[in-house]
């Protein structure tokens, strides 16, 4: 896919996220045209797979890890290599939270669903994920259908500085504030300004080292943080002036 130069510089905006508590900035991209690809290149999604959330009522919120569960990677799967997995307790928050160290980025991740030939078959369009900035190289990724029966994946990195469109993969350049930070993305609109398809459901979420995660949930819509349940705010301890 050609890309012209003036097309690259309005892509190449930063994925930032949201900084607690007072910073509310959503995600934001900037597509180039709509790409037209090859339907001989079509990834077609098996009828056959098991969708974890098929028969699940699925409105308001939909929460696929929390780091103070008893079980918190119990529907995950995780590999590591030279590196660890594990929960600990953070003191910016003064909570347990897992993290997730490697070194090298591309080896050491959890994925949901465990099962490699299961989908997650979440239809909710917003993913919301709670996370702290270890100022390390982190990337994250979410596998989705679109209503071409095509899978598509999107990518964001800390290490990436421009966003490329290819036809099963978006990759996308992330920036964190310091400290822990909320990812909001808008599914749906991101399959629609990438393809120029429409959102079905979410299949796949992996995330990979370096990391510490507090909670990854879907929701039907954004939420204010007035609007959102105790459970799943982030409650900083209060500064005392000197």
């Amino acid at each position: 896919m050609t890309v012209s130069e003036k097309e690259k510089n309005r892509f190449s905006r930063i994925f930032k996220g949201r900084g607690f508590p007072e910073k509310r900035n959503t995600w934001n991209f900037v597509f180039p045209r709509q790409n037209n690809f090859p339907e001989k290149q079509t990834v077609w999604l098996s009828s056959d797979l098991l969708k974890m959330f098929k028969n699940t009522f699925q409105s308001g919120f939909l929460s696929i890890l929390y780091s103070l569960g008893s079980k918190p990677l119990q529907i995950w799967d995780k590999e590591v290599s030279n590196g660890h997995i594990k929960r600990l307790h953070d003191e910016d928050i003064q909570s347990n939270v897992l993290e997730i160290v490697g070194s090298n980025i591309q080896s050491t991740y959890i994925t949901c669903p465990a099962d490699p030939g299961a989908t997650l078959g979440i239809k909710l369009p917003f993913l919301v994920v709670i996370v702290k900035n270890v100022k390390k190289y982190f990337t994250f990724e979410i596998q989705v259908l679109d209503d071409k029966n095509v899978r598509r994946r999107f990518r964001a990195s800390n290490f990436q500085t421009v966003t490329r469109v290819k036809p099963y993969i978006c990759t996308m350049p992330l920036k964190l504030d310091e400290g822990w930070n909320q990812i909001q993305l808008n599914l749906a609109d991101f399959t629609r300004r990438a393809y120029g398809t429409n959102y079905v459901e979410t299949l796949r979420v992996q995330v990979h080292a370096n990391c510490r995660l507090r909670r990854i949930y879907f929701s039907d819509r954004l939420y204010s943080e007035e609007e959102l349940p105790p459970e799943f705010k982030l409650y900083l301890p209060v500064q005392q002036k000197s």
